[in-house]
């Protein structure tokens, strides 16, 4: 085996557990055993496999904890283990051992825990999917560091196997992507998203999110999140989708929102925000089921907001300054 670089057995009807003799297959670069119908731990001599880059492990049904002997594996570029019955904590060793790693999929499985803070120290990380697991606690303000979120720099999709010239592989990886299950080749560099949806993060999103500015999709949906929205998410000028949705957000729509102009889909739906959507911005094309669930929010393309009552006192002083805030009509902007 000392001339085998890529292992591909995806897609097929394999079962059992894998055997614990990965030391033989040492310069292995990728390995690939997604969608079949594999169980058990994760075997610890997969940590001989020093020179691998890609590893997927998606849609079985492996179990128990990632093993500690794959921080050996420095030279991961991809870590892919989307769809399986794995639980403990998110490995902390990740964000110390894995500084290569530009795709972390971890969706769906059985993580609990909160979010280690080890894994700011991922320079090039580009795509994060935590979601679907049971992770709680705050969400840590060092992600700011994730510098391949707000730089413009790409990873090389093409992962280099083999020696001697042989021709390159480019990599593909499985992401939710609008609500769909999307695979991506040959544009998997361009992708950089976020996606901590569905567990039990709570507390407030931290404004140095923000300075991702590179972000291309943030899903942060069916979570436990307060607070207001940063005003300072105008700065993600490349986000062509959020989904900040089923959480416990508060305030105003920040108005600031309005300069993410790529924006294609949103949903904001089902959180406690009130006031008027911002106006005069292409927040009003969306369909009114974005803002769904949030009783004190108004203006198009929801309802028009409600004028204040007449006053009892038409020459108060006070009484013109207070039509002109809250008497007036607001114009309505299909």
């Amino acid at each position: 085996m000392a001339e085998l670089n890529i292992l591909d057995l995806s897609n097929n009807q394999l079962s059992g557990v894998l055997p614990n003799c990965w030391k033989y297959f040492r310069p292995l670069a990728l390995l690939n055993v997604a969608n079949n119908s594999l169980y058990g731990d994760i075997p610890t001599s997969m940590g001989s496999l020093v020179y691998m880059q890609s590893l997927h492990l998606g849609f079985n049904k492996f179990s128990g904890e990632i093993p500690l002997s794959l921080n050996k594996c420095t030279e991961l570029v991809v870590f892919d283990a989307v769809g399986n019955d794995f639980s403990g904590l998110v490995p902390s060793w990740i964000g110390d051992g894995l500084k290569k790693l530009s795709v972390l999929i971890l969706r769906s499985n059985m993580f609990f825990g909160s979010l280690p803070l080890n894994i700011c120290n991922l320079p090039q990380l580009q795509i994060l999917d935590l979601s679907m697991n049971n992770i709680s606690g705050s969400l840590p303000k060092c992600l700011n560091h994730l510098s391949g979120l707000k730089n413009q720099t790409n990873f090389d999709a093409i992962v280099r196997y083999g020696y001697l010239g042989r021709p390159s592989t480019k990599d593909i990886a499985t992401l939710v992507w609008k609500g769909q299950v999307s695979k991506y080749q040959s544009i998997l560099r361009l992708v950089k998203t976020i996606d901590l949806s569905c567990n039990m993060l709570t507390g407030e999103i931290p404004s140095e999110l923000m300075d991702l500015v590179e972000l291309v999709a943030l899903n942060m949906s069916r979570n436990m999140l307060s607070g207001q929205i940063p005003a300072t998410i105008g700065q993600l000028k490349s986000l062509d989708f959020l989904d900040l949705s089923r959480n416990h957000l508060s305030g105003h729509i920040p108005s600031e929102l309005s300069q993410v102009d790529r924006l294609g889909v949103m949903d904001l739906s089902h959180n406690n925000l009130s006031g008027e959507i911002p106006h005069g911005t292409q927040l009003q094309s969306f369909d009114p089921s974005t803002y769904e669930g949030n009783a004190h929010l108004c203006g198009a393309p929801l309802p028009k907001c409600p004028t204040s009552p007449t006053q009892d006192h038409p020459n108060d002083e006070n009484s013109e300054e207070d039509e002109q805030i809250f008497g007036r009509d607001m114009p309505i902007l299909g």
